[in-house]
């Protein structure tokens, strides 16, 4: 069988116009609290496929499964106590990477092959009763062509792939940054991907400490591609000014400058800088600039998501 066309361009109406496409094996975009999500019934290997397909993703890059409760998600992964301690932080912008039941009903295009899988349950009213409303887990990255800026509204969505994808249509994202994602190895949490989630929360949450994986580890998760979440312009990070030709995004007090400027956070206060990292980025992108010089961001607390998702903005292309 051929795998399904996201061409579908009326988006959906209600909860239930949306779930019906993807019980249908087609994809349809959906909000969380970090970004929109690409999503197609996970069970559905020709479904999966679509989303590769219609994001240009690389087949190795395994994707995070969205379940609409922890019963659910107990259904595809084993459940260390460590784990299920991990969990009590669901739902929330929190993946866990945990070991992959044999014969789960997933496809296998989910997990990229792995034995392990990504599981998480999205903190959003509308993400929460399409799960229920669809009856299974939705894989979902986020709704946006691989590598470049991961969308935090409905119309975002819709450009970046030219309105050929459906959307059910939740408003801007709380969060604006995608989830963290943590692997539990024995009594061992290892941090994959920094972020909406700040790992000094978890590890106040579980009461101990919280690893940082190494650059140069095998990717295990989504989100772990040394470039990533990248505009069309090129990114320049650090930069207490920008320089001719360049737009700039500020984090505190903005320089005087005639160059096109946003500003994460006027009272640097990096919750609000990443809700906006995203939204801005594809504002100041959406101008046609070559290039955009960004402010230093502290790279403690929510920072540590943000440099991270700045850092793969601007790696090498």
């Amino acid at each position: 069988m051929s795998a399904p066309l996201a061409n579908d361009t009326i988006d959906p109406r209600t909860v239930e116009d949306a779930a019906a496409l993807l019980r249908a094996g087609k994809l349809c975009a959906f909000p969380t609290e970090t970004v929109y999500g690409l999503g197609a019934d996970a069970t559905n290997s020709d479904a999966v496929l679509a989303i590769y397909e219609t994001k240009g993703r690389p087949r190795f890059n395994p994707l995070i499964v969205h379940c609409a409760d922890r019963e659910m998600a107990g259904s595809f992964a084993h459940f260390s106590p460590l784990a299920r301690e991990v969990a009590e932080l669901w739902p929330g912008p929190l993946t866990l990477v945990l070991p992959l039941r044999p014969n789960a009903g997933l496809s296998d295009i989910v997990t990229a092959g792995l034995d392990t899988v990504a599981l998480r349950i999205p903190d959003h009213p509308l993400a929460r009763e399409l799960l229920r409303a669809v009856g299974r887990p939705l894989a979902a990255p986020s709704a946006n062509p691989s590598g470049r800026l991961s969308p935090t509204t409905a119309q975002q969505v819709r450009s970046g792939f030219a309105g050929r994808v459906p959307v059910l249509d939740g408003g801007p994202c709380r969060d604006g940054v995608e989830s963290t994602i943590v692997k539990i190895e024995g009594e061992t949490v290892t941090q994959l991907r920094a972020g909406a989630l700040a790992r000094s929360e978890i590890e106040a949450a579980i009461g101990r400490k919280v690893a940082n994986a190494q650059h140069d580890v095998a990717i295990a998760a989504p989100g772990m591609l040394p470039n990533h979440y990248a505009p069309r312009a090129l990114v320049r990070l650090n930069a207490e000014a920008p320089r001719a030709g360049e737009a700039y995004l500020a984090f505190g007090t903005a320089p005087a400058t005639g160059q096109p400027l946003r500003n994460l956070s006027p009272t640097r206060n990096l919750k609000e800088a990443a809700r906006h990292l995203f939204a801005m980025l594809h504002d100041l992108d959406a101008l046609g600039v070559g290039q955009i010089a960004v402010a230093p961001i502290p790279d403690t607390g929510l920072g540590e998501a943000i440099n991270d998702r700045l850092r793969r903005a601007a790696a090498p292309r």
